[in-house]
């Protein structure tokens, strides 16, 4: 699976601080999935321009199954990210960002002004799923991975539970994670029996 991350930041664009998104979201695929990935990267300001182009090129000219960007998806002027996200798609997956604010209201209630949004974007032989995360690595953990009890236990389904299954039925790669990270799930008539 070839993997798209796009952090937007102007600070971090301009290298007046470190940018965190990006390499969260490499720690928590490294520790979540077991199927071979390829993570592909980019760093740009909050500019609508340049948001819509990476994630053109990420899905078009680098053929990735899947591309998740951090930042912007606030309330402020500068914050693009979700009308970026929405001029290129061809299909609008609601039920992320709904799941994501979900989450995000067990720990915030300031969790409501996010506009986070997911799509669908094809060509004529690829597709690829984009998903709007928010900024902070802890919220990026609990967003894909969900929320857990002491012993583990999951309380409430983090997004990437779906994610697989979305890509199977994109026509992208068949997905397996680490289940005691994240647990995937599909109906029985699609999982398939994996070599031992």
């Amino acid at each position: 699976m070839r993997i798209g991350l796009i952090s937007i930041s102007d600070r971090a664009s301009a290298g007046i601080y470190i940018d965190q998104g990006i390499p969260a979201l490499r720690d928590w695929f490294t520790s979540a999935l077991s199927s071979p990935w390829i993570m592909v990267t980019r760093l740009i300001a909050d500019e609508r321009p340049a948001i819509e182009a990476a994630l053109i090129e990420l899905v078009d000219l680098e053929d990735c199954d899947l591309v998740l960007t951090t930042g912007g998806t606030g309330p402020a002027r500068r914050d693009v990210t979700p009308e970026a996200t929405l001029a290129v798609a061809t299909k609008e997956m609601p039920g992320f960002g709904e799941q994501m604010r979900q989450i995000s209201l067990k720990f915030v209630p300031t969790a409501i002004l996010s506009r986070q949004v997911a799509v669908i974007r094809e060509t004529p032989d690829h597709a690829a799923l984009i998903m709007n995360l928010p900024g902070q690595p802890k919220s990026i953990r609990e967003t894909l991975e969900g929320l857990k009890d002491a012993d583990g236990k999951q309380l409430v389904a983090g997004i990437f539970a779906a994610v697989p299954y979305c890509i199977d039925l994109i026509g992208g790669p068949y997905i397996e994670t680490n289940p005691s990270v994240c647990t995937v799930f599909r109906p029985k008539s699609a999982l398939r029996v994996q070599p031992s």
